[in-house]
């Protein structure tokens, strides 16, 4: 019976996974592509970016299964990361 709850318990966590994928491509998307959002100059994207960071998060964390990998790893792919995206935030800002 374990077996069985681990299975579902992994395949929600999977379906999860997909749909917070799912929900934050098409935001950030909407975002990039609607005439209204794009008044919103670096608001907007700085939510893109933050849309894209949650992407990242849930990728690595899920997929990568850096949840069971030891803990310098998960700092160090999360704080790639979070660099890469303050670099293209910070890019953004300053042109």
């Amino acid at each position: 019976m374990p077996l069985r709850n681990e299975h579902a318990n992994a395949t929600r966590r999977i379906h999860l996974a997909w749909a917070i994928l799912i929900i934050t491509t098409l935001s950030s998307w909407w975002l990039a592509e609607d005439p209204a959002a794009l008044r919103l100059g670096l608001v907007s994207t700085g939510i893109v970016l933050a849309l894209s960071a949650l992407k990242g998060v849930v990728i690595a964390l899920d997929f990568m299964e850096l949840l069971q990998a030891p803990r310098l790893w998960r700092r160090a792919v999360l704080g790639w990361l979070a660099t890469v995206l303050l670099i293209i935030f910070l890019t953004r800002f300053i042109s």
